[in-house]
């Protein structure tokens, strides 16, 4: 593992660093496959209407796939950023990274509660179980990227502090969005829905501020 005394840029840095790097990717990638197994082909249709309807009928697994696919997605793009800063590793880094990678793992199974109440007398469980744990995924996020700033020093010498200062402070901004999302989820299911939508479309823009 690299240390704190690990020269920047020495190969020893960039390969642990890569295979953190890696291992995470492997992790997003079966969470993100996983969603999409949560999708059946309906089966019993007899005629190609009932076909049609019961495709109709899974309206809800395509919109939790749709929003759950582009939060991880969105996810990983900025885990990809903060670890174009983030040159060395250490051994709390890297639990902080496993502890944001349970989180996420996990978020095809509350996906597939929300998507199976949905529409149904039950859907406030479900609708509740899918914001919240959006809320814990984010704040896990956030204990990662505070963890790496608060030693920017030791992992990320040579970054310039403004490009540090513009990653937390959109990371700032996501679990007090996603508490409001929670909270709303106890209200309306569609207000809580559009607002973690909005969400993972908000953190498609880039980072203000420079590399280096």
């Amino acid at each position: 593992m690299a240390t704190e005394s690990t020269p920047a840029g020495t190969t020893e840095g960039a390969r642990d660093t890569y295979r953190l790097e890696a291992f995470s990717d492997g992790v997003i990638a079966i969470a993100i496959t996983l969603l999409i197994i949560e999708i059946h082909v309906p089966e019993g249709a007899a005629s190609a209407a009932e076909m049609w309807e019961a495709l109709r009928g899974l309206w809800p697994n395509y919109l939790g796939y749709a929003i759950s696919f582009a939060t991880i997605g969105i996810m990983w793009a900025n885990h990809h950023a903060i670890f174009r800063l983030i040159s060395r590793t250490d051994h709390y880094l890297i639990l902080t990274n496993l502890f944001f990678l349970l989180c996420l793992a996990f978020i095809p199974f509350p996906t597939a509660v929300m998507t199976e109440t949905l529409g149904h007398a039950n859907e406030r469980v479900g609708i509740v179980a899918y914001s919240g744990w959006f809320l814990v995924t984010a704040l896990a996020y956030n204990v990662l990227w505070r963890y790496a700033s608060s030693r920017a020093a030791a992992l990320m010498p040579g970054v310039n502090p403004r490009a540090i200062q513009s990653i937390t402070t959109r990371f700032r901004l996501g679990p007090p969005a996603y508490a409001v999302a929670f909270a709303l989820s106890f209200v309306s299911t569609w207000a809580s829905l559009g607002l973690l939508l909005l969400l993972a479309l908000a953190y498609v823009l880039p980072y203000a501020a420079p590399e280096g």
